[in-house]
């Protein structure tokens, strides 16, 4: 058999290019999904400019309407996977004034903060159909939520501000407001000034301690096909004492199972050609929280495990001074 040559095939690529794949068939029914979600909100606006909004209203919105979660996550900017986080967040955390809110001693059994795993969306709507008080608790979450002082201090800002009356009440400036985090989500999550590495360095440069970044010579001559860039190498790449890999995680994804195994494989190369320097993760985030599996995977590569927590950081501080401080 005769395959064709690399230009040929470079020519099929390029001029045969459907540039976006589509299935009219499913386009044309997602398309009647996305219109139910749409005349389900119209819908709502108009009860809310008759009548004036209430919470009786958004009850009966998340409750008797098929997609009328998927509705109020759309006016308030929220992604199905950002709301079930906020739920995980508020099954994980003992605060009086919030579990008040959510009624939480009403619908929520004690459960092992360690052994709670996340929610889907369609449990979250089986427990909304079937329980008043989480279906309650939801409710007051997107009235009064951004005023608890927990979520106030634990949410980003830029998340918080999804929850608010003003989303309810279809206010010109907060649906503005809702298509710009929207659009703003991907630049917002991939700014390096959000990234908690930066407390790694922040603290590194007030110590005064040096550190570089990148490949590590011995593993770019002995294991280029293995090897991986690294967060911090301290105080320098040839002759490194602590190096650090940082993994923050709000998300969760597939990939997290090969992340552990990779770090696995740099673990071993690292104790083989940098046998004096030690191996440090900064685990965090409720991404990883939630994949316990993963976790425990993953803290095995490492000689020891911080989080971004204030006491976590300082008990870093504490190592770093005693081996660079002396």
């Amino acid at each position: 058999m005769t395959y064709p040559t690399i230009d040929q095939k470079y020519h099929t690529v390029l001029y045969k290019n459907t540039f976006y794949f589509y299935n009219e068939k499913f386009e044309e029914k997602y398309e009647s999904h996305v219109n139910s979600i749409k005349e389900t909100l119209l819908v709502f606006k108009n009860e809310i400019e008759n009548k004036g909004l209430n919470k009786a209203q958004l009850e009966y919105l998340i409750y008797e309407k098929e997609n009328g979660l998927k509705a109020l996550l759309a006016l308030t900017g929220f992604s199905n996977e950002s709301f079930n986080r906020l739920i995980t967040v508020i099954r994980l955390v003992d605060d009086p004034e919030l579990t008040k809110l959510v009624f939480k001693n009403k619908w929520s059994k004690r459960e092992n903060s360690a052994g709670i795993s996340e929610w889907s969306t369609s449990k979250i709507q089986k427990f909304i159909n079937t329980n008043e008080y989480f279906r309650k608790g939801i409710v007051n979450i997107f009235f009064e939520g951004a005023s608890i002082p927990y979520l106030a201090n634990a949410i980003p800002l830029f998340e918080l501000k999804k929850l608010g009356i003003s989303k309810l009440n279809f206010e010109i400036p907060s649906m503005i407001d809702t298509l710009i985090r929207c659009k703003e989500k991907g630049s917002y999550s991939g700014n390096k000034n959000n990234n908690p590495e930066t407390l790694i360095e922040n603290l590194l440069n007030l110590l005064e301690i040096p550190f570089e970044k990148g490949d590590l010579g011995e593993l770019i001559k002995n294991a280029p096909d293995k090897k991986r860039k690294m967060d911090f190498v301290i105080p320098n790449k040839k002759d490194p004492r602590i190096i650090v890999e940082s993994s923050f995680l709000v998300t969760t994804s597939s990939g997290q199972g090969d992340k552990s195994k990779t770090e696995i494989s740099i673990n071993s190369l690292i104790k083989e050609h940098y046998p004096k320097a030690i191996f440090i993760g900064f685990v965090d985030g409720i991404g990883w929280y939630v994949r316990k599996g993963d976790l425990k995977r993953m803290i095995a590569c490492y000689e020891d495990v911080f989080t971004f927590h204030k006491d976590e950081l300082e008990r870093f501080e504490k190592l770093l001074t005693k081996m660079f401080k002396k």
